[in-house]
C-alpha cells in the first residue's frame, strides 16, 4: 500500500483519459447492476417455486379451464398432501395500462400453499369473513396508493358482468413476502367469482390446480398418475412442477435471462478492451521512467505489481462506484417501470459476481502491460527513448 500514492499520481498524469476510463467502467457496472435486476424480475418465482408443488392444467392450453369437480379426485391420490386452485381474472384498474396479476383463489387454502407470502392473522380472518374481500401485494398497493379498507373497482377483460360494470373488492389485507416473492398480485374469493358466472360456460371451472406432495422425489410419478387418471376424458390434464411452469411462462416472451447476460457480457468485454488500451498507452508513455526505476533497484516483480495496481485501482474505483449506485437506485427507487416488473431487486449473488468481475477486469487489463514492463530491459528502454 505504500506505493499507492505513486500509482494514483501516475493515473492523474492524464486526467482526461483517466476520468473517461473511470466513467466507462462506472457506466458498464451500473448497467450490469440494472440488467441483473431485470433478469431477476423476469425469473421471479422460479427460485422460490416449491420443489413439492405441482401444477395441474388443461392439456390444450393454460387459457382453457379445468372442471372444479377434479378437486376431490386429486385429493384422493396417494402422496398428495393438500391442494388449492385459482382462476386468472385479468382485470385492470381504471385504465387498461394499469394491468397487474389478479386472480380468484380458494382463500382458505391458498396462503397455506404459499408460505413465502406473509399476511397478518387479523387480516387473514377479515379476508375469509368477507365474500367481496381481497388481499393485495405490497408493491401493487404502493403503486396505486391502496390501503386496508379501500373499495377497489376492477374492470374485467375475461369475466364481464352482464351490466358491464366493474367488479368491486374490499381490500382486507396487504401481504408481503420473502426476497424474490411476487408482491404485485391481488387475490379474491373464487366462490365470489363463481356465483356470478355459474350459469355461463365459466361456471364451476378453475384455471389450474396446485398440489403439494408429501415427497418431492415422487413428484414425477404423481404427475404421471394424475394425467393418466384424466386421459381420454373431455378435459385431459398436463401436470408439471411449479418451477418448470413458471420458467416456461417467463420464456414465452423470449429468453430474457440469456438476453440480459449477453448484453452485460458484451458491455464488459468492451470495457476490457477500452481499459486495456488505456493501460497499454500509459505504460508506453512511461517506458524511460520504468527504466529509471529499474536502475534504482526496483525488480521485475515490483514493476509488474505497480502496473497491476494501476489497472486494479481503475477497475475498483469505477466498478465499485457503478455497482454501488446500481444497488442503491434499485433498492431505494425500485422498479423504474412502475411495478410492471415484479420483485425488482439486485440479488446478493449478482452483487458478488459483479465484485469478482471488477477484480478480474483489473487484473486482465493490466496483465499484458505489466508483463511487458516487468520484462523491460534498461538499455533497450533508454535507447528507445
Amino acid at each position: 500500500m505504500k506505493f499507492l500514492p505513486i500509482v494514483w499520481r501516475n493515473l492523474m498524469r492524464r486526467k482526461v483519459r483517466t476520468i473517461f476510463t473511470l466513467l466507462s467502467i462506472f457506466v458498464a457496472f451500473l448497467l450490469f447492476g440494472y440488467l441483473m435486476a431485470v433478469r431477476s424480475a423476469f425469473n421471479m418465482g422460479v427460485d422460490l417455486a416449491g420443489a413439492d408443488r405441482l401444477m395441474v392444467l388443461n392439456k390444450i392450453s393454460i387459457i382453457m379451464p379445468v372442471p372444479y369437480s377434479y378437486g376431490e379426485r386429486l385429493k384422493a391420490i396417494e402422496g398428495v398432501k393438500e391442494i388449492t386452485y385459482a382462476n386468472w381474472f385479468g382485470g385492470y384498474y381504471q385504465e387498461t395500462k394499469n394491468q397487474f396479476p389478479n386472480m380468484a383463489v380458494d382463500a382458505a387454502t391458498w396462503m397455506k400453499m404459499y408460505p413465502e407470502f406473509t399476511l397478518p392473522d387479523d387480516d387473514m380472518k377479515a379476508w375469509l369473513a368477507d365474500r367481496e374481500g381481497a388481499i393485495v401485494g405490497a408493491d401493487t398497493a404502493k403503486r396505486f396508493g391502496w390501503k386496508v379498507g379501500d373499495r377497489v373497482p376492477l374492470q374485467a377483460t375475461i369475466f364481464q358482468r352482464p351490466d358491464r360494470k366493474a367488479w368491486e373488492f374490499n381490500i382486507r389485507g396487504i401481504y408481503n413476502g420473502a426476497k424474490g416473492a411476487d408482491k404485485t398480485q391481488l387475490f379474491f374469493h373464487w366462490e365470489f367469482l363463481n356465483e356470478a358466472v355459474r350459469s355461463t360456460r365459466f361456471g364451476n371451472q378453475v384455471g389450474w390446480y396446485v398440489i403439494r406432495v408429501n415427497d418431492p422425489e415422487q413428484s414425477p410419478a404423481i404427475a404421471k398418475k394424475i394425467d393418466t387418471m384424466f386421459a381420454n376424458s373431455p378435459t385431459e390434464t398436463k401436470t408439471d412442477s411449479e418451477k418448470n411452469f413458471i420458467a416456461g411462462w417467463a420464456k414465452q416472451i423470449g429468453n430474457i435471462s440469456l438476453i440480459m447476460q449477453l448484453i452485460a457480457g458484451a458491455t464488459l468485454f468492451t470495457m476490457l478492451l477500452v481499459t486495456a488500451n488505456a493501460m497499454a498507452q500509459s505504460i508506453r508513455e512511461r517506458t524511460s521512467e520504468l527504466a529509471v526505476l529499474k536502475t534504482l533497484g526496483f525488480g521485475d516483480g515490483r514493476i509488474l505489481s505497480l502496473v497491476l495496481m494501476e489497472s486494479c485501482v481503475l477497475a475498483l474505483v469505477g466498478g465499485f462506484a457503478g455497482l454501488g449506485l446500481a444497488w442503491t437506485l434499485v433498492t431505494v427507487f425500485g422498479d423504474p417501470t412502475g411495478a410492471y416488473l415484479p420483485a425488482f431487486y439486485l440479488p446478493a449473488r449478482d452483487l458478488i459476481i459483479g465484485f469478482v468481475m471488477i477484480i478480474l477486469l483489473g487484473f486482465a487489463t493490466g496483465a499484458v502491460p505489466a508483463m511487458q514492463a516487468g520484462r523491460l530491459r534498461i538499455v533497450d528502454a533508454l535507447r528507445r527513448n
